[in-house]
């Protein structure tokens, strides 16, 4: 073998030693990549907006696969978690679907509809009232005339809470509104009642909730639903 062709094995065998050398330093990098990603899991992404209390169904969602470490625990992945429920608030196109932003559809008995109106945060009703509890619903009026007495009603009792969403921001609505925020209350009721709270939740002054104690249901006469100022004197 003349100097021409060592020098020729000497450059074959170190082109292979470089090839091999990058190799490894890919194989490095993947691993590496691999420890710090770890294995992926599959999620659901929200296609379009949905609006709050809307039926959900899968065609609504998108599958995606994020790596499993940086997963939330609340993550939905399983989409038929979806069937039979509705979104608890607004559902933003392009976020990850969660647990605690869906809740289950609710259940009307014969004769109910269901009906959502915003609460002032004033009440108190955050955190204290759930679906299934039972409330009334007292709704205070301006006096019809000038001189008349301001009048607080219970418009309706034992109205059975369907779901009780999050903590909104309300936008300036003049007077009628002593807080800046307030939750979505949504009701089952049978159409006289709801057409109570329709009409004072356009109207009243103030609509505030008094939780009912469980077993003890609220049985009042059309005198004790009124109440004015005068009334004590």
């Amino acid at each position: 073998m003349n100097s021409r062709q060592r020098r020729g094995v000497i450059l074959l065998l170190l082109s292979v030693l470089c090839a091999f050398a990058a190799f490894v330093g890919v194989l490095s990098v993947i691993s590496d990549v691999n420890s710090k990603v770890g294995p992926e899991a599959v999620a659901y992404r929200v296609k379009r907006d949905i609006a709050p209390y809307a039926e959900l169904s899968a065609a609504q969602f998108e599958q995606v696969k994020i790596p499993k470490r940086w997963l939330p625990d609340t993550a939905v992945t399983d989409i038929a978690a979806v069937e039979r429920k509705t979104a608890l608030t607004t559902l933003q196109a392009g976020s990850l679907l969660q647990a605690d932003m869906i809740v289950d559809r609710p259940q009307l008995k014969t004769g109910e509809q269901e009906i959502a109106i915003m609460i002032d945060a004033e009440t108190g009703v955050a955190g204290k009232i759930h679906p299934g509890d039972k409330v009334n619903i007292i709704a205070t009026f301006e006096g019809k005339k000038d001189g008349a007495p301001d009048v607080s009603k219970i418009i309706v009792t034992n109205a059975r809470v369907l779901n009780v969403g999050k903590l909104t921001a309300l936008e300036n609505e003049g007077d009628r509104r002593s807080s800046s925020e307030a939750v979505p209350i949504t009701f089952a009721l049978e159409t006289k009642d709801t057409q109570r709270v329709a009409f004072a939740e356009s109207f009243a002054e103030h609509v505030r909730l008094a939780l009912v104690a469980p077993g003890s249901d609220t049985s009042l006469t059309p005198a004790e639903r009124m109440y004015t100022l005068e009334g004590d004197k």
